[in-house]
């Protein structure tokens, strides 16, 4: 059994409770964009601390922090230099441990980003690798290869990149020659490690018991469904271009909406949903990862508290992304067939009920999740009316832009509709303030590799992660105590700031603060579906315990049925419930 610190064993002898992750709500924070304490312009771990009290009042059970280990911030902190360390813009392991006593003396557990598919190219590995010849242990580390062609002067295969161009780089070698060529999924600067080595596991096995000695409660893995590359590395030719974050694409909005059909009762039909994972990519989903969780989970079973492990694994069907969530795997895995559902009451049906099959035939818990740093903030998603692939992003030359009421008005109808839902809920953070996307970014202030990747053709993720509002009138709306802000806010956030939105009825904060304390006094979480027959097609209607949940996706109004009313998305005109709306009532 691994030996504590005295800091650990205390912060845990209140949280012993049973399977605390199958019905947590969990709230995402970006650290570079939540709170700045010195003003500085970019956020950080004492901003994180000093906010938490914000955050138990809102009624969330966990935060997962985004990387702030230390790195070159060239893709915002997913490229790691150090994974036992603090970036100093962040602040110090001594911020990071009073942050965690602090959330922890709140009941609010703490899970952190891991990064294990790829380090940055200014880690101390890389560098030795890049130093050493070809065939030595130092680039065994990572995927190094001799080219193809005349003196190697072609990549060893044709993959591409994530954020685009080519996922091969050639290197200068000591003698000033150009020699192998190094595999990057992501961003250059983004070497993949090799998974096959056991020095790269052993390595990994130090970095969770690292950050477990020192109190986190779990970890969400970056690319979870990357890591094992196929035998031999062969060529591979996307079938369309584009997809999503990560290129294992989960079920697409277009085609959950265009395989769904309902019966005479308005119930959905079962989809007809490939059974293949990132389209037979020889670079995602393959078998071997599941050997590396189950000797993590193992790692993490000897831990007091109930640690877990949550994947982001763009996999599809949701039948494979069970996998990921068998007992002795992860405890988790983010469902991004729920994310990417277009907001239709035969798809949402639907992919509710492949989420409930898929999870629960592996006694795993779904999760629901409508937003997050690598995708289009739902407040603005939802109500785009031109295809957007995942991981392309918005700006001002896109088609189909909604204006913000009615992106906001469907919002928050998915999100009371997705938290009635039986399971782990995550949040993203300024989702509960409304936030859209921020369209009108400069060029200039763009930061996102996917945005040089390609020459600008997409904008990538930096809309859905301008800094936050907590004071309408301060500096940087509160962000910090200066006017900076890595990325410019829009004078929009002087009236969604939190400080404008706390206490007020019908705001988009009071909605979810409502929506969680009641989904917590009802036991949603813990709860079933039982869908309800005779409403229109386009009426997503069930039953969860002792409430009874409508949501109408149509665009005409419907009478309510009998009982008291416990929570709605929109002010209700007498019973009626308006098109893009949802009610709780009393069963």
């Amino acid at each position: 059994m691994q030996a504590f610190p005295s800091f650990v064993q205390m912060s845990y002898s209140f949280r012993m409770t049973s399977e605390w992750w199958r019905t947590a709500a969990i709230y995402q924070i970006y650290p570079r964009s939540f709170a700045d304490a010195n003003g500085d312009g970019m956020g950080d771990l004492a901003g994180i601390t000093s906010r938490l009290g914000d955050l138990h009042d809102l009624g969330i059970d966990a935060i997962w922090l985004s990387p702030f280990y230390t790195s070159p911030q060239r893709d915002a902190g997913y490229d790691v230099t150090d994974y036992c360390d603090v970036d100093p813009r962040f602040g110090t392991l001594a911020d990071f441990d009073a942050m965690v006593a602090e959330a922890h003396a709140r009941d609010i557990r703490v899970i952190v980003d891991l990064v294990p598919n790829h380090s940055s190219d200014q880690h101390v590995w890389f560098q030795a690798a890049l130093a050493a010849a070809p065939g030595s242990a130092e680039r065994a580390r990572y995927l190094f290869r001799d080219g193809h062609g005349t003196a190697g002067g072609l990549p060893p295969n044709n993959w591409e990149s994530v954020f685009g161009g080519p996922a091969w780089t050639r290197v200068t070698e000591a003698d000033g020659m150009p020699g192998q060529w190094y595999l990057h999924l992501f961003d250059s600067s983004q070497p993949d490690f090799d998974w096959t080595n056991e020095v790269v596991r052993e390595e990994f096995r130090r970095i969770l018991r690292f950050w477990l000695d020192r109190g986190v409660d779990g970890f969400r893995v970056d690319v979870a469904h990357g890591m094992i590359k196929a035998d031999g590395l062969p060529d591979y030719t996307p079938p369309t271009a584009g997809g999503s974050m990560g290129g294992a694409g989960g079920v697409t909005a277009d085609a959950l909406h265009d395989t769904v059909g309902t019966d005479a009762t308005g119930v959905a039909l079962e989809p007809e949903i490939s059974d293949e994972a990132g389209d037979g990519a020889p670079y995602w989903a393959q078998d071997g990862v599941h050997e590396i969780y189950r000797d993590w989970r193992a790692l993490l079973d000897e831990y007091p508290g109930e640690r877990i492990l949550a994947a982001e694994a763009w996999v599809d069907p949701l039948s494979r992304v069970a996998k990921w969530v068998r007992p002795d795997e992860m405890h988790q895995a983010f469902n991004f067939a729920y994310l990417e559902t277009p907001w239709d009451a035969a798809a949402l049906r639907t992919v509710i009920d492949a989420s409930l099959d898929a999870f629960g035939a592996v006694g795993a818990p779904s999760t629901w999740v409508l937003s997050n740093h690598d995708v289009v903030r739902h407040a603005t998603r939802l109500s785009v009316t031109e295809p957007n692939p995942q991981g392309h992003g918005l700006g001002p030359r896109s088609a189909g832009l909604p204006s913000y009421a009615p992106g906001l008005r469907r919002a928050r109808a998915a999100t009371a509709l997705m938290l009635a839902l039986p399971g782990s809920a995550y949040l993203y953070q300024g989702e509960e303030l409304g936030l859209p996307e921020v369209i009108h970014l400069p060029d200039d202030a763009r930061q996102d590799p996917t945005w040089f990747r390609t020459a600008g053709e997409r904008y990538g993720r930096d809309g859905c992660r301008v800094p936050l509002p907590w004071e309408g009138s301060a500096p940087s709306y509160g962000f910090g105590p200066s006017d900076a802000s890595w990325l410019p806010q829009p004078a929009q956030w002087a009236e969604l700031a939190r400080d404008q939105q706390r206490g007020v009825a019908g705001s988009t904060l009071s909605m979810y603060r409502d929506a969680l304390a009641r989904r917590r006094e009802h036991g949603l979480a813990s709860g079933s579906v039982e869908w309800l027959t005779g409403y229109p097609a386009d009426v997503v209607a069930l039953r969860n315990g002792d409430v009874i949940v409508v949501a109408n996706t149509g665009s005409t109004a419907i009478e309510l049925p009998a009982g008291d009313v416990l929570l709605t998305s929109e002010v209700l005109a007498d019973r009626a419930l308006a098109p893009d709306t949802t009610a709780w009532l009393r069963a």
